[in-house]
């Protein structure tokens, strides 16, 4: 066995590894906890509902560029070495992170703003495509027999330790300093102390010597030459990389962000909750779940990776609306029984009413569909739609009340800002008297429930993510399993898991249902459920020295 005697420095592979990739899962998820502050600060410019969605897609811009990563950085490891690329990917991160905390807001430069901001997010994505797979294969290449996934799980717990450094980094700053400070510009600091971690990174993955197996190779002259061709034109090896994007990280991504990112952004900004708090929240039950990724690791050395990972996506599917439903009611009660009590309903002529999204900023969405839609979505109020006969105005009717839309077509700017400030007031007021509450009382959320509810979407998430990336190695080539287990895995995280939040959001703002964004991850994960229980074959166990 190419790892005999390395069983000595195993707590230094696994460590300097697993802190490596904590320190830049850290870096890339900043962004997504703080994506509420970015929209105000390089999104300016644009309506609110738009800035938002702005921001997410931003946040998803890192996440849309990480197969390119994999292929440029996988390449790279399967020809020159798993740990020298690391380093390099450890080193675009970490100063593209700190960047951003330097980064002058819409205000300052205006659209150039947002811009660099994009290209800072594009050059993290880039580093993490190429991060994962050095580390997971690094670690799983030290590996003992039978240990394989209990390993390499604890490269998996580094996603869910970067988010919760993150969290607990910016819960710190913004009690130590207030929340006025950090939404005007304290926001920064968590940024800038990723030069820190990255001098500590670089020093503990300096301390590392190269994979066994790759050096294997290397001695014997078994290595690949183009890691790109035989990955992908060979048709073999690219259904391989189909079955393994289709039948394992598809659904694995979706579990993941659903239950760490789109459950933040669900408490923040649809229920409403506090930020802070909501940051606690979403800490405590993570701390809770983390050691689950090891528990689930190690459960697939003994009983196999496929049926933890596929009973994690059905397990998901089955109970996210549940799940989501019981949140509400756990996290604002308030907003739960008035939904119930007092529904809304936007009645209008669908011709009305637009996709309020404007890249430019130039429309005004005057017309009384839009300016009640937008009015509800801002205030994390769940409506129905109705159709109305054309030339009708829209109505909002709220329980038993009806409030008159507003038509705004006709007015001039000014008297249309000063029209929908008016109308928006009528507007609360008649949700005030239903009971629909401007944000979620603290006092009245039962946080014991909110983190029990969490912890149950965290540990579909470890049952998912904790064995995928012994899963990986085993089905490739040791001579390209560098380039071959990081794109799938990357396309699967990167698109179908990164876009998740985006895709969400932007159903929900279409529909008025706030749940309706969960059919997304859902949809997916069943897929997983299927194409894996069909098409893919257990690998545990098998040799990867070859």
């Amino acid at each position: 066995m190419a790892n005999e005697g390395k069983g000595r420095n195993d707590g230094l592979i696994i460590g300097a590894a697993s802190a490596g990739t904590v320190f830049e899962w850290y870096d890339f998820y900043l962004y997504g906890s703080l994506a509420s502050f970015i929209t105000g600060h390089f999104f300016s410019g644009v309506n609110e509902t738009t800035g938002y969605i702005f921001a997410l897609l931003a946040f998803a811009a890192g996440f849309a560029v990480r197969p390119f990563g994999a292929l440029v950085f996988g390449r790279l490891g399967d020809l020159w070495g798993r740990k020298n690329t690391f380093l390099v990917t450890m080193l675009l991160m970490g100063l593209s992170t700190f960047t951003v905390g330097l980064l002058p807001d819409y205000k300052q430069i205006g659209v150039a703003a947002p811009i660099a901001l994009v290209v800072m997010r594009l050059i993290q994505g880039l580093a993490l495509g190429g991060e994962y797979g050095g580390a997971a294969t690094y670690v799983a290449e030290h590996a003992p027999e039978g240990k394989r996934g209990l390993y390499t799980s604890w490269i998996q717990t580094t996603a869910t330790l970067g988010l919760f450094l993150s969290l607990i980094v910016i819960i710190v700053v913004r009690t130590q300093l207030g929340e006025d400070a950090f939404k005007a510009w304290a926001w920064r600091i968590p940024f800038l102390v990723s030069l820190v971690l990255l001098g500590v990174s670089l020093w503990i993955r300096l301390k590392l010597n190269e994979s066994p197996v790759f050096q294997k190779m290397v001695d014997e002259g078994t290595s690949s030459k183009a890691p790109l061709t035989e990955s992908f034109a060979r048709w073999p090896n690219l259904k391989l990389v189909i079955l393994a994007l289709l039948g394992l990280t598809a659904g694995q991504a979706v579990v993941w962000y659903t239950g760490q990112f789109y459950a933040l952004f669900f408490l923040e900004k649809t229920l409403r909750v506090d930020g802070v708090l909501t940051n606690e929240l979403v800490a405590a039950a993570l701390l809770i779940g983390t050691p689950f990724f090891v528990i689930f690791g190690w459960l697939s050395d003994k009983i196999g990776r496929k049926p933890i990972i596929l009973l994690g996506c059905l397990l998901a599917a089955l109970t996210y609306f549940p799940i989501f439903k019981a949140l509400t009611v756990a996290a604002n009660p308030a907003l739960a029984a008035a939904t119930a009590s007092a529904p809304v309903t936007v009645v209008a002529n669908p011709a009305d009413c637009s996709f309020q999204f404007d890249p430019v900023g130039k429309q005004s969405f005057a017309s009384s569909c839009d300016i009640a839609k937008s009015a509800l979505a801002s205030a994390g109020v769940s409506y129905a739609n109705r159709s109305a006969p054309a030339g009708t105005p829209a109505q909002v009717l709220v329980g038993d009340a009806m409030v008159p839309g507003l038509e705004g077509r006709s007015l001039a700017k000014k008297e249309l800002t000063a029209a929908k400030t008016a109308w928006g007031k009528a507007l609360t007021a008649t949700l005030a008297q239903h009971g629909y509450p401007a944000k979620a009382d603290p006092a009245r959320i039962d946080k014991v429930r909110v983190v029990g509810l969490l912890f149950l979407l965290v540990l579909y998430v470890t049952m998912v993510y904790g064995p995928v990336a012994a899963a990986l190695v085993e089905m490739f080539p040791a001579r390209i399993r560098y380039t071959s287990m990081s794109l799938p895995y990357h396309v699967g995280n990167g698109w179908f898991g990164g876009f998740l939040p985006t895709t969400a959001f932007a159903m929900v703002a279409a529909t008025g249902n706030i749940y309706f964004g969960l059919w997304y991850p859902i949809g997916v994960a069943l897929v997983t459920v299927v194409i894996g229980a069909l098409f893919i074959r257990e690998m545990k166990g098998a040799p990867i020295d070859g």
